[in-house]
C-alpha cells in the first residue's frame, strides 16, 4: 500500500472548517477568532519551517547539528513552561526550573531508546531522534508546566500550615509533603489519562500517521505502545525533577519557608 498524498487544496479544504469556527466565534461573542486564526497562521509557519530544516538535517545527518537542533527543541519548550505560569520564580529560576528539568529527563529517555530499542544506524539518526524526542517533549513540557504551576501556587495557598510544619521542628520534605504529592499528581494526570483513553477512545497520532503510511496494524500498536512507555517515563522524570528543585528553592538551609523568591501572582 502507497502512503496518500495530499495536495495544497486538500490541506485548503481542511482549513475551512477552521474558518467556520472563527464565524461560529464571531457570530457567538466568544471573542476566540483572532487567536484561532493567530494560532493556525503561526502553526502553518512553524510547520513549514520544519519540514524545510528537517530534509536539511535529514541529509546532513550530523550529530552536531541533531544535537543543536534538539537543544533549541529543549529552549522553546522552556519557555512555553514560564509562559504558563500562574506565579513565577524570580530571576533565571523562572525559566531555568522547568527548562533544565526537561533537558534533563527528555535526553535521558531519548538516548536510553535510541540506544537499546530503536538502535537506529547511526543512533543519532535525525530521521529517528528528533521525531522520538519531539513526541517525548511535548508531552514532558504539558506535565511539567503543570507540576510547577501547581507546586508554586499551592505553597502560596498553604503557607500557613507549611510554615507551621517547619515552626514545630519538621523537615522541608515532610512540611511540603501534600504540596509536592499535588504537583506530582497534577503533572501526572494528562499522561495517566492519555494511557487509559487510548486505543479505546482515540487513536493516537503516530499510530494513525504509520497506519496511513500502509505499516501492518500490529507493528504500529508496537510503536506507539513505546511512544507512550518513554513519553510516561520522561513526564514522570521531568514532573519529579521539577517539583522537588521547585520544592527545594522555596525554602533555605534553616529551614524556613521562602515565598519572597516568588514573584507577585500575575492574575
Amino acid at each position: 500500500m502507497n502512503f496518500i498524498i495530499l495536495s495544497p487544496v486538500d490541506i485548503a479544504i481542511a482549513a475551512t472548517l477552521l474558518i467556520l469556527n472563527a464565524a461560529l466565534s464571531i457570530f457567538l461573542r466568544l471573542r476566540l477568532e483572532k487567536q484561532m486564526l493567530v494560532a493556525a497562521a503561526r502553526m502553518v509557519v512553524q510547520l513549514l519551517l520544519m519540514g524545510l530544516v528537517l530534509k536539511t538535517l535529514f541529509n546532513l545527518d550530523s550529530a552536531l547539528f541533531t544535537s543543536l537542533t534538539a537543544l533549541f527543541m529543549m529552549l522553546f519548550a522552556g519557555r512555553e513552561v514560564m509562559a504558563r505560569q500562574k506565579r513565577r520564580l524570580k530571576g533565571w529560576w523562572s525559566y531555568g526550573l522547568g527548562t533544565s528539568s526537561m533537558v534533563f529527563s527528555c535526553t535521558l529517555v531519548t538516548v536510553f531508546a535510541l540506544t537499546t530499542q530503536v538502535r537506529p544506524d547511526p543512533w543519532y539518526e535525525a530521521r529517528i531522534a528528533l521525531p522520538l524526542l519531539g513526541m517525548i517533549l511535548g508531552n514532558t513540557m504539558t506535565g511539567v508546566a503543570l507540576g510547577i504551576d501547581r507546586l508554586l501556587t499551592g505553597a502560596a495557598a498553604e503557607r500557613s500550615a507549611i510554615e507551621a510544619r517547619l515552626a514545630l521542628g519538621h523537615p522541608r520534605a515532610e512540611a511540603f509533603g501534600n504540596v509536592i504529592r499535588e504537583a506530582m499528581r497534577t503533572g501526572m494526570i494528562p499522561t495517566v489519562n492519555s494511557m487509559s483513553a487510548i486505543g479505546l477512545v482515540s487513536i493516537p497520532g503516530m499510530m494513525t500517521g504509520q497506519i496511513l503510511a500502509g505499516v501492518a496494524p500490529m507493528e504500529a500498536v508496537k510503536y506507539q505502545l513505546l511512544i507512550m512507555f518513554l513519553i510516561a517515563g520522561g513526564t514522570g522524570f521531568g514532573v519529579l525533577a521539577a517539583v522537588l528543585v521547585g520544592a527545594g528553592r522555596l525554602t533555605d538551609q534553616r529551614h524556613r519557608l521562602r515565598l519572597d523568591r516568588l514573584r507577585a501572582s500575575s492574575d
